[in-house]
This record gives structure tokens, C-alpha cells and sequence, in this order.
């Protein structure tokens, strides 16, 4: 009974890791697409294309995680 009662929170829980860890990871990402930016200004658009694409993934594995974490 009681761990029927808990399951939302740890539910909860799961969600918000899962959205923490994608701000984490996009924010990475923008930092180092940056970094990359300044060292080699000519490469700008190959560096913000891959950046764009991996934020896209890490976006929706994040989405999976956290319906995932809600469905339990």
C-alpha cells in the first residue's frame, strides 16, 4: 500500500532528472559549440549545425524519459 502511494513522487522525481540532465547536457553543448566558435571562427556553420542536431537528440531522449517516468 505504502509503495503504491509513492510511486507519482519517484515518478515525479524521474521527470525532473530527466529534464535536469538535458539542461545539463544542451547547456554543455552550447558551451563547447562556443569554445569550438572561437577557435576557429571559419567553421561556424559546421559547428552550429552539429550542435543544433545534437541538442535535438538530447531533447528527445529527454521527452522519451520523462513520458516514460509519467506512464509508471
Amino acid at each position: 500500500m505504502l509503495l503504491e502511494a509513492a510511486v507519482p513522487g519517484v515518478a515525479a522525481i524521474g521527470a525532473g532528472l530527466a529534464a535536469v540532465g538535458a539542461g545539463l547536457g544542451i547547456g554543455r553543448i552550447g558551451g563547447s559549440a562556443a569554445e569550438a566558435i572561437a577557435r576557429q571562427p571559419e567553421a561556424v556553420n559546421d559547428i552550429r549545425g552539429a550542435m543544433i542536431l545534437t541538442a535535438a537528440f538530447i531533447e528527445g531522449v529527454a521527452l522519451f524519459a520523462v513520458i516514460v517516468a509519467l506512464l509508471k
